[in-house]
């Protein structure tokens, strides 16, 4: 598929889940579609980073689902928090072990899950509607029951994919991207490079299929598509670039960002943050 028919299948109102973490790994060219696009009132789910932020920028989110909103090495993303501040986002506001919860208890089909997270702190008191639950074994722990985080759509990215769907996650860490796909009814990765299903092995072991076809409806491949944020080991974090997104700050700022590196195909985008062979050359940040 295109970056322009996975948005066509999105619908405005969709509970949309955001692969990825923070600056790493996010799905980064299909949320440049998403704010060329009409679509409106969405509820993201997201280990938040620019996916967010730019997002709210564009005035497409009535609701976010969030554990945090990083940009990793700028802690926090400012169109997120012009957003936040400004009072007209509705937020679930959780701790990060909630949201995956949540994420794993809408994959296995199960309305929640127990946990011992988000007890004891004001998780329940911006959260009302969340409910605790009673063990019904002879301990009697009170546990939180973290609700199914049920979505209409997941959008990852990953390193490589062949047509079927088959995803390959060559980074460090896969995130809960399985658990996005898992959750939603609808999932679409953006790859690096699609390749061929006997191909995967030249780059990795088996245990790097971290997507598997059962998982995922649609493939668009899409270089450097994870841009500004990492995608381990082809290119790192771009600071510089974020530096830019985050200085880009009030109705003028936005805009004229969006003119230069929104609003533009996937080649224009590539030539205005420098090229794939300055991309390339970007180290993994060390954490």
């Amino acid at each position: 598929m295109t970056a322009t028919q996975v948005v066509g299948e999105l619908r405005d109102g969709m509970t949309i889940g955001i692969g990825g973490w923070g600056a790493r790994r996010k799905p980064m060219a299909l949320v440049r579609e998403i704010v060329r696009s009409p679509l409106r009132d969405l509820t993201l789910v997201s280990y938040g980073g620019p996916d967010v932020g730019m997002l709210c920028a564009a005035g497409k989110v009535r609701k976010l689902v969030f554990g945090f909103v990083s940009l990793d090495l700028i802690p926090l993303d400012a169109h997120f928090r012009a957003a936040r501040q400004a009072g007209g986002l509705e937020v679930m506001e959780i701790d990060e072990g909630m949201l995956q919860w949540g994420l794993k208890a809408a994959a296995i089909r199960l309305p929640f899950l127990p946990t011992r997270a988000g007890l004891a702190c004001d998780v329940e008191r911006l959260n009302p509607d969340i409910k605790t639950i009673k063990s019904p074994y002879e301990d009697g722990e009170v546990l939180l029951a973290m609700p199914a985080l049920k979505l209409d759509a997941a959008l990852c990215h990953v390193d490589r994919a062949d047509e079927r769907g088959n995803g390959q996650i060559l980074g460090p860490d896969p995130y809960f991207d399985d658990l996005y796909c898992g959750a939603a009814d609808k999932r679409y990765i953006s790859c690096e490079s699609i390749v061929r299903t006997e191909d995967f092995l030249e780059a990795g072991c088996v245990h790097t299929l971290h997507l598997n076809r059962a998982l995922v409806d649609g493939v668009v491949e899409a270089p450097f598509g994870a841009h500004p944020t990492s995608c381990t080991p082809k290119y790192g974090i771009d600071l510089e670039h974020l530096k830019a997104y985050s200085a880009a700050k009030g109705e003028e700022g936005w805009a004229e960002y969006r003119k230069k590196y929104v609003d533009v195909d996937d080649a224009g985008y590539l030539e205005a943050v420098g090229g794939g062979d300055r991309i390339g050359k970007i180290p993994p940040t060390v954490f």
